[in-house]
């Protein structure tokens, strides 16, 4: 296989769960850079419209499919469109997930006052319905298929326990649990799973905690900046390159249960 062929896509194709959010959006925008026919998933209508318009105005394929990752049947009906329009996928990248403020724990609300609906709510968002549900759905047409890649976000908070945001941090690790436990279970079967940690990457969620009214950077944003070797927040587009190894069936064929970090560098600082 020549080099400029390992990471094309053509002829695949990839379901990115959470693609009307900042980072899953990247990702399904770089997937149909790369070739593949992409399913933008998502709860938001007007966002996933944008997203695939584009996609089609640089020459890729997509279509939306309005979803809630946290329920069954959505997921399924989603399926079977998809299943329709473009066949079987052959990627699945899960990248639906979220803090919310209700777990937070903060000098308004102690860890003990977090009550047991939130965190079930976060870990339905999080865990249910960002790895489980979905692989769930669409591991098995991958396993008819006889090959696939899925591609779960984990998160620093995978590895290392983040302040505040407790529970988000407890279902981001059993994320990385669940996908090693994954890859053994499907690795004879030519499906492939593992998953992309991020760092600190600036979104709709946590856009708040981390920049002030005014555009100044919070103390918080100051802390993950010490924390960080390269001394800055990531870029959506940085997290393309390794979604795209990770799904490309030639550049990654023996690779599954691996954990690709990219984080500038916060895991492998202390002090």
């Amino acid at each position: 296989m020549k080099a400029d062929g390992l990471f094309d896509l053509s002829g695949e194709t990839a379901v990115v769960i959470g693609a009307t959010g900042v980072l899953g959006g990247a990702l399904a925008q770089g997937l149909a850079q790369a070739g593949a026919r992409v399913a933008v998933l998502g709860r938001n209508a007007p966002r996933g419209q944008a997203r695939v318009k584009a996609i089609v105005s640089e020459g890729g394929q997509a279509a939306f499919f309005a979803a809630d990752a946290t329920r069954k049947e959505s997921l399924s009906q989603a399926r079977h469109e998809i299943l329709k329009s473009f066949g079987a996928p052959s990627i699945l990248v899960n990248a639906a997930g979220g803090n919310d403020p209700k777990v937070t724990v903060s000098p308004e609300r102690a860890f003990e006052q977090i009550t047991l609906e939130d965190w079930q709510a976060n870990f339905d968002l999080n865990l249910v319905g960002g790895v489980l549900l979905p692989c769930q759905e669409f591991g098995p047409a991958m396993v008819a298929l006889g090959r696939g890649s899925i591609i779960n976000i984990a998160s620093v908070a995978s590895h290392l326990p983040v302040s505040r945001v407790v529970a988000y941090s407890a279902a981001k690790a059993a994320v990385l649990n669940l996908t090693r436990f994954l890859a053994r279970e499907w690795a004879a079967k030519g499906v492939r799973v593992n998953s992309i940690t991020p760092g600190f990457f600036p979104a709709e969620q946590n856009r708040k905690l981390l920049f002030n009214e005014d555009g100044s950077p919070t103390a918080r944003t100051q802390s993950i900046w010490g924390h960080t070797p390269m001394r800055r927040f990531g870029e959506p587009n940085e997290l393309v390159g390794a979604a795209l190894f990770l799904a490309s069936h030639e550049a990654s064929s023996f690779v599954t249960g691996t954990d690709l970090r990219v984080d500038g560098g916060f895991l492998s600082q202390t002090i």
